[in-house]
Formats: structure tokens, sequence, C-alpha cells
């Protein structure tokens, strides 16, 4: 395991120096995968979850879904049993739901550092950045296209991070690399610079292949074929319609035994019914359709009941995240992916502000807080989404890749044995006493409390003899740290080599596209 850690030196006598330098020490450890010991939100009771998986069936009986531009979908589709007229297809009372028994409740992504592999599903959460924005956002340079300096910088970042389990996948996007030629630097990077686990291309069914050709490199193809080393991310075109490009990257990852998520792709009162049940309905019914889907390719395939839904401001048409509906919703499918007996994916720090500022703040609380009650086992934009996810910000994946340290905190849950019972220190003190002293503070004060590596609680005098500094430019100045204390884990030589020679291969073989 490649980690680095810089120590404060002890001095004689000098046990705060010794604390202050444990506190500011550089560190790459990555905490564990959170284990819930709290209870799931259960916002809808039997009828109404009843109610929506009874109208979810309909609407593939009788509505129908398309799969467009794929006719071997509509061949395997056909032949399971459903009804087939031209690219609709309308899928039998039940068919969904038997064809997928056969995908796995939990299963493991191992990562190429067996220490940080995740096990997705059950009672876990798995924390993964941000995903998919065209443009980054620092406080020195302002709001600009992506570049793939920033995708490495974020990637570093992710490594780093100790409350992130996942380097996740696009987290941003590089728009000084060709279109058709940029996943391979991406995946490049997820594979050296982090080691933790990754997210597959799924923009197009050849990029695809060329992830599960560059895991064959760096994980061995035989194991590849036997474990699950990629979770991607299947977008539906809601509502109702699966497209080639994106089915098409399912059929790849299905076929090689690695993990999508199927996730509708939805904002409410556009794409998707005003209310929550009715949004719900057709999640559900979207849901049951893809995972069935990757069944048909090849049974036993892992994939995660995804769901990816904000509403909108119906004056402006703007998304808008952080809202009470939306939470609603993410409760909801929580309970529907676990009536199915599937792993789920939600949330994350989802925001509309345009700056890491107080509206960035309330809406993330909120939907981290939803994904954390939800039953979520699988965060993408646990950290770094701004600007209604347009915007990748370098301050704020800091600043959100803090708070989910409390996420952490607040799902292990709260212990009654006899140390916490505390009574010795109460008995210790009595009263008029303080308990800064006793012995029971003194055997548990380092991990009683959870402590930011960010914020700032000193006096306010101290505060503004360093500068008055706001939250963004610690932010900032984290950033800068970090960076500069990046240290690359260790990756066996031939493999770096064969990965390298591949992406040049790759790049050598067509001419650069921008479109």
């Amino acid at each position: 395991m490649s980690e680095a850690t810089t120590k404060g030196r002890r001095t004689r006598g000098g046990g705060g120096a010794a604390r202050r330098a444990e506190r500011t020490a550089v560190s790459f450890d990555s905490a564990a995968v959170i284990q819930r010991n709290i209870p799931d939100i259960e916002m809808l009771n039997a009828e109404a979850l009843e109610i929506i998986e009874t109208n979810a069936e309909t609407v593939l009986e009788e509505i129908g879904v398309n799969f467009v531009n794929n006719p071997a979908a509509l061949e395997r589709w056909r032949q399971a049993g459903a009804d087939v007229h031209g690219e609709r297809v309308h899928i039998p009372r039940g068919l969904a739901r038997q064809l997928i028994a056969t995908a796995p409740r939990q299963f493991t992504q191992v990562a190429r550092n067996p220490e940080r592999s995740v096990e997705i599903g059950g009672r876990n959460l798995v924390l993964a950045p941000v995903y998919g924005p065209p443009f980054v956002r620092d406080a020195a340079g302002g709001r600009r296209y992506a570049r793939m300096e920033d995708f490495r910088n974020f990637v570093k970042l992710g490594y780093m991070s100790k409350w992130l389990h996942h380097s996740g996948g696009t987290v941003c996007e590089p728009t000084d690399v060709p279109v058709n030629k940029r996943h391979l630097d991406m995946l490049l990077a997820h594979m050296t610079l982090s080691d933790k686990p990754f997210m597959g291309s799924v923009t197009e069914p050849s990029r695809a292949r060329d992830s599960v050709e560059m895991c064959e490199i760096l994980f061995g193809a035989e194991f590849v074929q036997r474990n699950t080393v990629m979770t991607s991310l299947i977008n539906i075109n809601s509502p109702l319609t699966f497209d080639d490009v994106m089915m098409g990257a399912l059929e790849v990852y299905a076929r090689n035994n690695q993990a999508c998520i199927i996730s509708p792709f939805i904002v409410g009162g556009a794409m998707a019914p005003v209310s929550v049940v009715g949004t719900l309905t057709q999640v559900l019914a979207e849901v049951l359709a893809g995972v069935a889907y990757s069944q048909l390719v090849r049974p036993g395939a892992p994939v995660i009941f995804g769901a990816f839904v904000t509403s909108i401001d119906m004056n402006s048409g703007a998304p808008t995240f952080g809202t009470p509906e939306a939470s609603q919703i993410l409760y909801g499918a929580g309970q529907l992916a676990r009536r199915l007996g599937l792993p789920f994916r939600s949330g994350g720090g989802l925001c509309g502000s345009k700056l890491p500022d107080a509206q960035a703040a309330y809406e993330t609380t909120q939907t981290l807080n939803a994904a954390l009650f939800g039953g979520v086992n699988f965060m993408l934009h646990a950290c770094g989404w701004l600007e209604g996810g347009l915007v990748a910000s370098y301050e704020k994946f800091v600043m959100d890749a803090d708070q989910l340290g409390i996420l952490h905190k607040m799902a292990q849950g709260v212990t009654a044995d006899a140390e916490a019972q505390a009574m010795d220190a109460l008995r210790e003190v009595g009263p008029g006493g303080h308990f800064l002293g006793c012995g029971h503070t003194q055997r548990n004060f380092k991990d009683a409390f959870w402590r930011t590596e960010l914020m700032d609680y000193k006096p306010f005098e101290t505060w503004d003899e360093e500068g008055a500094r706001d939250t963004q430019t610690l932010a900032a100045d984290r950033v800068a740290k970090m960076l500069a204390n990046y240290q690359q884990p260790q990756l066996d030589p031939g493999i770096a080599e064969g990965l390298a020679s591949y992406v040049a291969r790759k790049k050598a073989e067509a001419p650069d596209a921008f479109m």
C-alpha cells in the first residue's frame, strides 16, 4: 500500500507542539467505506410503494420503452418474451422482475491497491467525486473550460482526500484533448495517479471496450473477467428511452462482468411528472427495464439502481437542488431499490450556486444528508459539484471532501457501552467541576469529536491577525498544499509502460475529432 505520512517530531516537554504537528501532518490515509449503523428514513408507507410498483409495471406493459438504433437489443427482448413494435418494447407484467433476479445484491469493486477495494450494496456507502463538468473554477482563475491538467489535479486531490473512497470517472471534461481520445488520457490518469477504484468511459461503445482493455493491462485479462474492477454510469434518456450509445456501453461492460449504474436522468416537471409518486413510477419503470436488459446480456452482471432527480424552477426552467421534493424522491427510490434487492446510487454534494458560497453550502448539506439517511450505497458527485454540475470547483472539492467526514461520524450511530456511559467521569468530577482533566476525557479526547481539517474556529483576534480569511481562501490554500505534497502511488513499471503504449497506439490509429 502506497501511503506517505509526514509526522511531527516530538520535542522534550512539547506535548502541545506534538499535537499541533499531528494535526497539520500531510496524510494520504483513506477511510474505510461507510457502514451504516443508523436506520434509513422510510418516507413512503407500504401502500404507496405498492401503488408505485404496480403503476411502473403498467407503464412497461402498456406504454413501453424505446430502444433506439439497437436491433440486437430489440431481438434480445423479443426472445425474452417482450412485445416489440418497431423500436418500442412492451414488457409483460412481471418479466422485468423475473429477469433482474440474477443481479447481485452486493458486489466488490476491486482497486489496484486491494486495501482500497470497495463493497457496494448492503449497509455500505461508497463516496465518489463530481462527474461530468465541462468547466472548472478556482479562486485565482475563475470559471474556464476544463483542461487535462485540471483532470489530473482532481484525480490527485481525490486520491489524497481521506473521506473519499473512489476516484470517480469524468471528474471534469478536458476540452483540450480530442473527444475521441480524451477517455484514454482520463483512464490513464485514474490508473496511474491514484490507486483507488475508478469508473470507465460510456460516451461510445468502442471507448467502453478501450476501458476494458486498459483494465486487462492493469489487472490481467483473466482477473477482469472474474472480478469487477470498474463501475460506470449508464444514463437513461428520460422519459423511457434507451439510446444505442449508452446501451452499447452497457452491453460491453455487462459482457465483461463490469458494473453499471442504471440511472434515469430526470429534471422533474420537464423529463418526468411534477409529483413525487409520478416521478418515482417513471424512475422505477426505467430502472426495471435497464437492469433487466443488463441481465439479458449476461445474467449475474453487477448493476446499481440509479436515481438522479432534481426539481425545476417553473419560472426560469433552471434545475434546482437541495429541495424537499428531490429528497423525498431520493428516500422513496431508496426504498424501492431495497425492495428489489439492488444496490442504490443517488445523491451527492449537489447545488445550483455559481460560487462555493452560502447557497452552495445549504443545498449541498441537504443533498448529502438525504443520501446518508436515504440508504444510498454509491454516491456520485460527493464533492466538487458547482453550478448545477456545469463546473468542477477546486475550492468546493476540498470543502465538500472535508464535510464528508461528518457522514462517516453520523453513520457510526451512538454507542451505549460502559465507556460511552461515562459514569466514572461523572463520579470523578462531581458537582461544580470540569471534565477537561478527568481520566475519561484523557482516554477519549482524540476521537471523541469529529474535527475539520479546513474550517477556522480560532478567536476573532487570531483570525483577524492571520488575514481574516474566509472559507474559500482557506480552501484555496488547502488545494495548493495538497497538490504540492502529492506523491504518486507506486505502479509496476511494466504495467505503466504497457498502459502508456496502449494509449499511444490507440491515439495514433485515428485522426483527432473535437465533435
